[in-house]
């Protein structure tokens, strides 16, 4: 790595909470590349996204693009440029007996249609990223269609900060997401990471109508519903669960007023909320065999 982009993870740690990301990362040594196992080119199934509108609550896994999905989602619907919340980072089980699952936390942006939508957060999915660790995603959609991981179109601008990087679990960071002259830039902790073209819209998606900040399994549908936790494993109603909290919007008249619901509430729920904050998780079904060659824990 060049000196220079080391006296930037210094002078970082004097002044960001984003130091302790920075430093695992240079220190597993993923600054600087792609993380072995991430895809950049071709869509990685199951890919993220927000709950559909339809979307009932506690009634259940959603199946959908190729997967089960259960969400404890909040959710705005108002006019803005630029969403930001502070998210607790953990290492969930994600079930080692099965191929197709994660376990993540995101912010989301889109428009009332739903087909155009911005997206960054932390991810547990080990055939994305090699392991069990949480890792920083991006991802975006253009007319409801799929597109891929840290890729796609993704304009990195940051030496530090890279989608696909580990994070460090039971940390906990900034995540936002602003129009910028027509793009959407993408940040951590205050650093901007990169941004997605606005050009991938043809310029047509410049402010979002629909804020989502949530938690999301996705299933293996022979594995629905599923082992795999969410957030620290520990119900969201229950203390010491992993949370979402200091949800801010931007070039928005509204005030930020979170509405949360749960698909599955028997095995991820919610707690705690606020207009601006709530906590989350839950065990799935409960405690993961292990298959040959794991430990069922997280890496």
């Amino acid at each position: 790595m060049p000196a220079k982009f080391r006296a930037a993870i210094t002078a970082i740690t004097a002044t960001s909470a984003i130091a302790a990301i920075a430093a695992a990362a240079l220190t597993a040594g993923l600054l600087g590349a792609t993380p072995a196992g991430a895809h950049t080119i071709a869509p990685a199934p199951p890919p993220p996204g927000p709950p559909p509108a339809t979307a009932p609550a506690a009634t259940g896994p959603i199946c959908w693009f190729g997967a089960c999905y259960d969400y404890v989602n909040g959710r705005q619907f108002t006019n803005t440029t630029g969403v930001s919340a502070l998210m607790k980072i953990e290492a969930p089980v994600v079930n080692p007996a099965q191929t197709g699952e994660h376990s993540l936390q995101e912010i989301a942006l889109q428009n009332t249609a739903r087909t155009s939508t911005v997206e960054i957060g932390w991810t547990v999915d080990p055939e994305l990223n090699g392991d069990r660790r949480p890792h920083l995603f991006v991802y975006h959609w253009v007319d409801g269609q799929e597109s891929c991981y840290n890729g796609c179109g993704f304009v990195q601008v940051s030496p530090i900060i890279r989608p696909g990087m580990a994070l460090p679990p039971h940390s906990a960071a900034e995540f936002a997401i602003r129009n910028i002259n027509g793009d959407w830039w993408l940040s951590l902790d205050d650093l901007p990471v990169g941004y997605f073209p606005g050009t991938l819209w043809q310029g047509t998606y410049t402010t979002a109508q629909v804020v989502s900040v949530f938690g999301e399994v996705a299933e293996n549908a022979a594995d629905s519903p599923s082992c795999t936790q969410m957030g620290d494993g520990r119900f969201g109603s229950s203390g010491g669960s992993s949370w979402i909290r200091d949800y801010r919007l931007a070039g928005s008249t509204d005030k930020p007023n979170l509405t949360v619901t749960a698909t599955s509430p028997a095995r991820y729920d919610f707690g705690a909320v606020t207009p601006t904050s709530f906590r989350l998780g839950g065990p799935g079904t409960g405690p993961c065999a292990t298959s040959p060659g794991t430990t069922g824990t997280p890496g």
